[in-house]
């Protein structure tokens, strides 16, 4: 059992088959053959399901006392096919240990009316207060394992970030499907829909709906959130197309956990850390690519306006540089190759003062005196290039250490309301071959708002401020698929296939430039989902205290949200079409040639 600094948080068992068939017995001498979820048999199954592929097998849920027997009934009433012959007959209980009840996730189809998938399991665990071991009772300490056989062992850490389980996403072949059997045997609800619209990459397309229980938590700051896992989040995937992750992960592997996020409390340290501890010891998690497009490039509009105008749109101060100034102060920069990268973003690791110093010595005598004037804001919009996106979204609540070393580390960000989210996905894990579909890792930051609620009181914080993150959801999708583009063009280039080579360089072009164009869609339908909140909100209150003209006026206000939502998603709709029309007219150019 692998766990973070808090072993109350996110705990892994990692799992494998033995080379021999010795008995193999815990620190007590007890034989482990006795827990079914030590049996080969398992791990043998879901290679059988999984094509042999490594992956994660099953996802495990303590529940409360008295619990149990409700979800086997309900399982044993609605849903009997996905109950293991071990467990026909109700949970196994391991005495002074907990009760263990297993099911299999997924039907191979339509929910009750397709065979079952025997692959990916959810494990039930209903511990018992006290255990004992050698004639002494001891206490369970509330933040060992409560799988039952584990033993827990004194661990240290020296440094490193507790980390707790916030979501669980499985790619499936029947959403509805799955949807319906969690909510037979769990009653979980559904809590957010990302249609085909917002989740397209080129020809991909894919619908994905977050559903899970409702927690009780109601906190008075985001502290106790952090630490809570009493809110499940199962967001699912299916595929709409024969191309892309989705499809890919299930035609290779089949049904199964695509990834699994943790909560961080500090991500830009947890990445930076875990990029250091890489590159010093040469192994560790890698990330996706995010393009840097994702958080600012300069343009030559953006030296015309400078970066007071850039920061203040709704600003009157004038242009801080002509049009032909600013051309030639672009040109300098491209062509000096130590300021401007290939994709007009900047280089991370220069300064302003070496910026200064390259642009004054290459000035031309007909741009010198209005570029000497405004020097050190031209030299600053440079710098404010490199994150402008990522400012627009948080203003000034991050420093500029911050912003560039979010920039550095790829991490994404998104707002909803007055909440953050910050994410980062790890490259697949448990791979065997580097262009396997396989499982990742996603890492967030949850950073919940201290606001006024609309009766002025402070609002109480719920599990998952903050959102899902509509703006990543498409960049996330993009990343994958420009992962697994740039893979296959250094492969190329390699290898000294020049026509792969060009035609995965236009591919991962055509996805950058679908990611740039959906961004601000995709704010729009954020932004409008957050106002839509808002006004909700402010209806409950106003009819809770009788206002029934300003709880009409607030409707008003939703329905407005509700229309501008609609018209951005089609907007998104029509950009993801001519993307879809784009990719496969370059893919049929090199089916063609």
């Amino acid at each position: 059992v692998v766990t973070s600094k808090d072993a109350h948080g996110i705990q892994i068992v990692v799992t494998a088959l033995k080379d021999d068939d010795r008995a193999v017995v815990d620190d007590d001498g007890n034989d482990c053959k006795k827990y079914h979820h030590f049996d080969q048999s398992n791990i043998q199954r879901f290679y059988q399901a999984h094509s042999d592929r490594q992956g994660i097998a099953v996802l495990a849920f303590e529940v409360g006392n008295q619990c149990l027997d409700g979800i086997f009934h309900r399982y044993a009433e609605i849903h009997p096919k996905l109950l293991p012959n071990e467990f026909k007959n109700g949970p196994v209980e391991y005495k002074d240990e907990a009760r263990v009840l297993e099911v299999f996730a997924y039907y191979k189809g339509e929910a009750g009316a397709s065979q079952t998938d025997e692959g990916t399991m959810l494990r039930f665990m209903e511990p018992t207060e006290e255990i004992e071991s050698n004639n002494d009772k001891r206490k369970r300490s509330s933040t060992s394992c409560k799988l039952p056989g584990i033993v827990p062992v004194v661990a240290t850490f020296s440094h490193g970030h507790p980390a707790y389980f916030d979501h669980w996403v499985s790619n499936v072949i029947s959403r509805t499907g799955f949807l319906d059997t969690l909510e037979d045997t769990l009653y979980f609800t559904p809590k957010v829909d990302f249609n085909a619209g917002v989740v397209a990459a080129g020809e991909a397309q894919i619908e994905s709906t977050v559903t899970g229980n409702t927690s009780s938590l109601m906190a008075e700051d985001g502290s106790s959130v952090f630490s809570d896992q009493s809110q499940i989040y199962l967001p699912i995937n299916n595929a709409l197309t024969k191309v892309g992750h989705v499809h890919g992960f299930l035609e290779e592997i089949g049904q199964g956990v695509q990834h699994v996020a943790s909560r961080v409390d500090d991500i830009i340290s947890f990445v930076q850390e875990a990029n250091d501890r890489r590159k010093v010891f040469g192994e560790g998690f890698t990330f996706l690519n995010i393009p840097r497009s994702y958080y600012g490039v300069l343009t030559k509009d953006m030296l015309v306006k400078g970066v007071d105008n850039i920061k203040n749109p709704s600003s009157k101060g004038g242009d801080m540089l002509s049009l032909e100034c600013a051309h030639a102060v672009f040109d300098i920069c491209a062509l000096d190759g130590s300021i401007l990268l290939d994709d007009s973003s900047v280089n991370l690791d220069i300064s302003g003062s070496t910026i200064q110093a390259i642009l004054d010595s290459n000035i031309s005598a007909e741009h010198k005196e209005e570029y000497m004037a405004n020097r050190k804001e031209v030299v600053d919009t440079i710098l404010h290039s490199r994150y402008c996106n990522m400012y627009n979204l948080l203003k000034n609540h991050l420093s500029e250490q911050s912003y560039v070393a979010i920039v550095r580390n790829q991490i994404l960000v998104d707002v909803q309301t007055d909440d953050l989210l910050f994410q980062i996905f790890t490259s697949n894990i448990l791979q065997r071959k580097p262009q396997d579909e396989s499982p990742f890792f996603e890492f967030i930051q949850r950073v919940c708002s201290e606001c006024l609620g609309p009766d002025g009181c402070p609002k109480k914080v719920k599990p998952g401020c903050g959102g899902f993150g509509i703006r990543n959801f498409l960049t996330l999708f993009l990343s994958i698929e420009v992962t697994k583009a740039m893979l296959a063009a250094s492969n190329a280039k390699r290898d000294g296939d020049t026509k792969e080579y060009e035609f995965v360089q236009r591919k991962v072009q055509l996805f950058t430039d679908q990611l740039n164009e959906s961004n601000p869609l995709l704010t729009e339908i954020s932004d409008a989902m957050t106002r839509e909140g808002v006004a909700r909100d402010n209806i409950t209150l106003a009819i809770k205290m009788g206002k029934k003209d300003e709880a009409k006026e607030w409707e008003r206000v939703m329905e407005e949200e509700a229309a501008a939502k609609s018209f951005a998603n089609d907007q998104l709709m029509e950009c993801n079409m001519k993307y879809q029309r784009l990719m496969r007219e370059l893919r049929e150019s090199q089916d063609v040639v």
